[in-house]
């Protein structure tokens, strides 16, 4: 079940993701489920694998903004990292950063099933 406490064990910053969204709780928690099932994480392995760089970076520059504004700590950190890899178009091998993210990922959308 998707709630604070199950998103603080998970390292997620609740307390200022619940700030950005004026301690409305419900509201906060119906961004992050949005934000977690949102395509952007697939596109964003899919330009990775076809070593799309421009389309990765602006993928990754996006979701880094939606994560950091709710707060999802674990999986900010990820893409905030990749982002400022993608800035310079750096060819190399992405998979431990896409799958690091994804698994992350995935613990958080398991807890809206």
């Amino acid at each position: 079940m998707l709630t604070i406490q199950n998103l603080k064990a998970l390292g997620v910053d609740t307390e200022k993701g619940l700030t950005t969204c004026m301690n409305n709780e419900s509201f906060y928690l119906r961004l992050v489920d949005r934000a977690i099932k949102d395509s952007s994480f697939e596109n964003l392995k899919e330009a990775l694998d076809n070593k799309d760089y421009e389309r990765a970076f602006e993928i990754a520059h996006s979701l880094k903004g939606v994560l950091g504004n709710l707060s999802l700590t674990p999986l900010y950190n990820i893409v905030f990292e990749l982002t400022e890899i993608l800035r310079k178009r750096t060819d190399m091998d992405y998979s431990n950063y896409i799958n690091n993210l994804l698994e992350k990922r995935d613990k958080i959308k398991a807890l809206t099933l």
